[in-house]
């Protein structure tokens, strides 16, 4: 099974800036629109059947993102999403906005999320049948803190275009 899933997306015009870079708040939503569907696609939910049928979702609590290397408007892009960390509450999701070859990593964005109850409005440990699905996607990173990730993506960038 593959723990890391992708979506292929094409970067619209309008996204863009006047000199045609990606907008940087316009990454967030690329990522975020593809994690979405990355969830009903291979993890079988969709966040609102999922509210309505438990009450409960997950919310993001912090965003990490760099953004490593410019994309322009009209080039298609490769996001993938993986879980990183799975814990009692909360939860990490690694997203990376890819070239379409995958040789390039644009952004890589970190979400923090924590499982909550709709009703009581507080956070409340995630089911155990949830964790299980998770761990299905779990992927275990070497680089523990976002700024090891972020220098290590760079790092890798730079030997790819240097071979």
């Amino acid at each position: 099974m593959e723990k890391e899933v992708s979506t292929v997306m094409k970067i619209r015009f309008g996204d863009c800036d006047p000199i045609g870079h990606l907008n940087n708040v316009k990454y967030l939503e690329y990522m975020l629109n593809a994690r979405e569907d990355h969830i009903e696609q291979f993890y079988g939910f969709t966040y609102e059947d999922y509210i309505r049928k438990t009450g409960c979702t997950w919310i993001a609590v912090q965003n990490d993102i760099a953004y490593l290397k410019e994309v322009r408007a009209n080039n298609k892009v490769q996001i993938s999403s993986k879980t990183i960390e799975i814990g009692e509450r909360v939860d990490t999701v690694e997203i990376l906005m890819k070239s379409l070859d995958g040789n390039v990593i644009h952004a890589v964005l970190w979400i923090t999320v924590i499982y909550f109850n709709m009703k009581t409005r507080k956070s409340e440990p995630q089911p155990e049948e949830v964790k299980n699905l998770f761990y299905k996607f779990h992927t275990d990173l070497d680089q523990k803190t976002f700024q090891e990730r972020v220098m290590y993506l760079r790092k890798l960038n730079k030997s790819k275009a240097n071979s």
